[in-house]
């Protein structure tokens, strides 16, 4: 016996916000083509790279904005959920271009301690500047979303660590300007390098934890259970899973014990109303599966969940 909602359409957290990730992209597709031509004009090689870095991000916003036209597919009977869970996807992939340009940034900062390269630092501060300046609108076009899912959230981490770079470059041209050491360049890229893989593995971590259907972070099955079992009516609960399919949209499913007369009175549809208002009202899920059982129907089934 089951009660939920329909799983049709989805609006998720990454759509709602699809003219951000559409802004950001034309800044970021902007900011590339400003960078290679500052780095053809003043030979600067830590331009060209961050050149690279923000053709990278921008290839991660567009594989987000991509996912959230996937996501709003409607659903059918082969996908329940439609491609919501593109989303996720999108985030993995955004957290490992993350992780790999962070790893090359450190590789190629160390390389420049070892060599360092001359570059013309009056130049390459100004296209820093137009670099960080571009940067900054991305940001503040994502701010407000950036928690709204992981998409988001790997959307604006990708243009937050061009704008780190943007500094880095603006930094690293003034102190070769004023005391000629070329190699202020490479430690600023090492420690960039170090800001952004921390980040590309938490988030490579969330989405996994999404995609293998753990329990979603802030969502205690305890808490669940013990709010379930106070219904009036409720005997015990088994076989209880909570997952995501995306970003805000956590997905419950429960066997439950209750006395056998909710079978008899026809009690058992307010009862199910009762179990939905309350994973609803606690723990904002919305999209609840019950199966309601009498009390021996556990020994007709396979060994169950806690």
């Amino acid at each position: 016996m089951g009660h939920g909602h329909d799983h049709g359409h989805q609006v998720t957290a990454t759509g709602r916000h699809r003219a951000a990730l559409s802004g950001a992209l034309a800044v970021s597709v902007a900011i590339f083509a400003v960078e290679v031509v500052g780095a053809l004009m003043t030979g600067s090689l830590a331009l060209l790279a961050d050149a690279g870095h923000v053709l990278a991000d921008a290839g991660g916003v567009a594989l987000a904005l991509g996912a959230t036209l996937l996501a709003d597919r409607p659903a059918t009977g082969r996908r329940t959920f439609g491609w919501a869970r593109a989303e996720i996807l999108a985030a993995a992939v955004n957290g490992l271009v993350l992780a790999g340009m962070g790893s090359y940034v450190f590789v190629e900062g160390v390389r420049r301690l070892i060599e360092p390269t001359s570059v013309e630092p009056g130049g390459m501060a100004l296209f820093g500047v137009i670099g960080l300046v571009g940067n900054l609108v991305g940001v503040a076009l994502l701010w407000r979303a950036r928690n709204a899912s992981l998409n988001m959230r790997g959307a604006f981490l990708e243009v937050a660590t061009d704008t780190a770079t943007s500094v880095g470059v603006i930094v690293a041209a003034a102190v070769i300007a004023m005391t000629g050491f070329t190699r202020a360049d490479p430690i600023v890229s090492v420690l960039i390098g170090l800001v952004i893989v921390p980040r590309a593995v938490r988030l490579l971590r969330e989405a996994a934890n999404v995609l293998l259907e753990a329990t979603p972070s802030g969502i205690d099955l305890d808490q669940i259970r013990s709010h379930i079992t106070e219904l009036e009516h409720v005997l015990g609960v088994h076989d209880l899973h909570v997952h995501a399919v995306t970003s805000g949209l956590p997905v419950l499913t429960a066997h439950v014990v209750v006395r056998d007369e909710c079978f008899q009175d026809g009690h058992a549809p307010q009862l199910l109303d009762a179990l939905q208002a309350c994973v609803a009202g606690h723990f904002d899920v919305d999209h609840a599966t019950f199966q309601l059982e009498p009390a021996g129907h556990s020994d007709h089934e396979h060994p169950t969940h806690p």
